[in-house]
This record gives structure tokens, sequence and C-alpha cells, in this order.
């Protein structure tokens, strides 16, 4: 997938008006690309289109508009496109109650690196956790993760050919799966490879 540039960026003017019918159809396009693994864990799959409603809705909020101030919000968020093989995801932990979630946190230290997809006939692919900066320490994991799952040729010709998918998490604490993947959200992931 191309990553983005800032001639692909709205802007704050533009974006003023184009937002409304914007945010619409990248929340619709979300609804095939989330997917909960669990009643607290919930994989947001990533693409150029919510990389850049991401982006957009960051220059909007801080009042983004010099161009360095432009390059530095793509050059942190065009990670997060997939780039041939791969997918790209973030991984939200996700609890309501402020007390919970932080004994949670300190229960599931290493669960981002415990985080599988797996296509039908081939070995599950493990996560590749946080590559722009470290999330967790010794006593406790982020609430939030960034994952990459690198598929290879095989696993990426599998899954534009149609292959069903599954996603878990193999945590001690843990263990949860979805088997198969709902065809909406596995054709819109197959999608997001060269």
């Amino acid at each position: 997938m191309d990553k983005l540039t800032r001639t692909d960026l709205f802007t704050l003017e533009d974006y003023a008006s184009e937002r409304p019918e914007f945010r619409r159809r990248v929340l619709d396009h979300k609804k095939s690309r989330k997917i909960h693994v669990g009643p607290h864990a919930t994989l947001y799959f990533e693409d150029r289109l919510t990389i850049q409603y991401q982006i957009q809705e960051m220059l909007r909020v801080e009042k983004i508009f010099e161009p360095t101030g432009i390059t530095e919000e793509l050059d942190a968020y065009n990670p997060l496109i997939p780039d041939g093989q791969n997918l790209k995801a973030t991984f939200m932990l996700e609890f309501e109650d402020p007390k919970e979630r932080q004994r949670w946190l300190g229960t599931l230290t290493g669960i981002e690196d415990r985080v599988w997809l797996a296509i039908d006939g081939l070995d599950p692919v493990w996560a590749i956790a946080d590559e722009d900066l470290e999330r967790a320490t010794e006593d406790k994991t982020s609430s939030v993760h960034f994952l990459r799952f690198e598929l290879g040729e095989a696993g990426a010709e599998a899954l534009r050919k149609g292959a069903l998918v599954a996603v878990g998490i193999a945590h001690d604490a843990y263990t949860h799966e979805v088997r198969p993947l709902p065809d909406p959200i596995r054709a819109s992931l197959a999608g997001d490879l060269a």
C-alpha cells in the first residue's frame, strides 16, 4: 500500500467542511477491520484510509498547518500502513474500571508478544509489537500497542485467494481466539496485501 504524502491530505480549512462525510465513510470502513478477541482485547487493523483519518484528526486537533509539522505526523503514522506481505493493527486492552485496568495491565505483561494470526493450512504468525518505541515495563503492559503480522509470500497469497483466517491471544492470563474471522473482515484484510 502506498504511503501517504502531504498531497493526500486535506488542508485544515477543507477538512472542516469534508470531515462529516469523510468521518462517516471511515467509521463505516472500520467496521470490517475491528476484531474483539475475548472480553477485553480488540484488534483494529489499519490501512491507508484509517491512517489518513488519524492524521487528519491529529492535524485538526493540534491545529497543525506548517509543512514540518505535517511531515512529522506523516512520519509518525505512515509506518502503520501495511506494506506488501504484512498486516498492521492497533491492539487495545480495554477495561472500563480504572482499578481493574491497572490490576490487569500488571497481570498481562508481555501480552503484546502473544498475539497471533493464522491462515488456514499455515503456521500461526506471531505479532511483532511496538517497533517505534517500548510501551511496556517489567511490571505492566500498556493498554495500547502497535502490531505487525509478517505473512510471507505463502500467507499473503493464501489470504488473497480466500483462505480462512483466525486470530488469537495465547497469554497465561488471557487466552482467547476468533476462528474463523467473518468473511467481510477477511476480505478487507486481503485487500491490504500487494
